[in-house]
Formats: C-alpha cells, structure tokens, sequence
C-alpha cells in the first residue's frame, strides 16, 4: 500500500515514476559499480545508498555527509566529500534524458 500523497503524486504525473523505475542501460562506469548493465534510476540509488551504509561512509559526525572511497567517487564526479541531498542529483546525470 501507497501513502495517499504518494498514489496522487504517481497519478497526477505517471511519466515522472516511469522515469525512477524505467531500466536503462548504463554508462560503464556506473555498470562496474552495480554490477549489471540494466538498471532503473530508483535501483542504482538504492545499490548505491546501500554501498555507503554497508561500507560506513556516512561521516560519523555529521550524517548528512557522505566521505566517498575510490569507487564511490568514480560515480560521483570524483568528489571526496558529497552531502546526502546530493546523490539523487549527481546519480541522475549517468542516466540519459528522454526526447519529449
């Protein structure tokens, strides 16, 4: 079950969802990363979100901060250091933008 604000955002715009879960073949730096070729937006945050809690990168005295290993940075435009609010944004420039 949806949350209500949710099931109206996803019916007053169904484009904006196919967007997150749509698979799209990646670029080959992003596919090393996930390890597939395939992957929706929403799947490669969660792997990625995934990655940096299973390998302790949240700076511990700040939360909001990510301090990012070699491999993080290959995907995030080669940044030591990027805020959580961040990710979406930086994730979202590997995936091709669609012809209107």
């Amino acid at each position: 079950m949806l949350p209500q604000h949710m099931k109206k955002a996803i019916t007053d715009n169904p484009k904006k969802l196919a967007n997150l879960i749509d698979l799209v073949n990646l670029p080959s730096t992003l596919r090393e990363f996930v390890g597939q070729s395939q992957i929706s937006r929403l799947g490669c945050f969660m792997r990625v979100w995934s990655y940096i809690k299973t390998n302790n990168l949240q700076d511990p005295k700040n939360k909001n901060l990510v301090n990012c290993d070699e491999k993080l940075r290959s995907i995030l435009l080669g940044k030591h250091q990027v805020e959580l609010a961040e990710l979406p944004s930086l994730i979202k420039l590997h995936f091709p933008k669609e012809p209107k």
